[in-house]
């Protein structure tokens, strides 16, 4: 199905759901809203550029993430017991969640269609390069790769490393560059 027929479905399903009475369109917004602009990817991305910036900052999110998230005051859930794991030149992580789609909304947004997939679920953990790969992510054979299984107790996010090039940006500019994939470990960020 394409994203359009797909959007045309959501729509109309929406529209009907509206018209019976079983949905309110002002509340629907409030959700759209509220995901496009509060929470999701972008809160992961200041944790991440904090971190580059402040060494300080970096050994409390490795050290106790819950507690420097609950100081963000971010909504969207999902990070009661939040673990960031950091990408170091000798070690790369990827995040999965093996058992259903268990994932950190409130610093990563909506999950993507491709972490909840059964595929991805279980091939991530006994071929990690191989999935990678299809992401176009090369990870040096010398390089480990660590899978961590996210679950309802605990949710993990990816540290990613920082691109030389990117030495000097500010905060803003930074969190600007950071992606949802690089947090969950299946790409990494590329000199630009």
């Amino acid at each position: 199905m394409s994203q359009t027929t797909a959007a045309i479905r959501a729509q109309a399903l929406e529209s009907l759901l509206i018209e019976k009475g079983l949905l309110d369109a002002d509340l629907i917004d409030d959700v759209i809203v509220r995901y496009n602009e509060r929470v999701g990817p972008m809160n992961g991305a200041q944790l991440v550029a904090n971190a580059w910036l402040d060494e300080a900052f970096k050994q409390r999110l490795l050290t106790d993430a819950t507690s420097v998230v609950r100081e963000f005051e971010f909504s969207g859930g999902q990070v009661d017991k939040l673990v960031v794991v950091e990408n170091t030149p000798q070690i790369h992580n990827v995040v999965v969640c093996t058992l259903c789609s268990c994932y950190p909304w409130a610093v990563l947004g909506l999950p993507p269609k491709w972490y909840k997939d059964p595929a991805y679920r279980s091939r991530v953990v006994r071929e990690p390069r191989a999935v990678l790969a299809e992401f176009g992510t090369t990870i040096p054979a010398e390089k480990k790769i660590r899978v961590w299984d996210s679950s309802a107790e605990i949710r993990y996010m990816v540290l990613p490393q920082m691109p030389a090039a990117w030495q000097g940006r500010d905060v803003e500019s930074l969190a600007a560059t950071v992606s949802r994939d690089s947090m969950i470990g299946v790409t990494v960020l590329e000199d630009s």
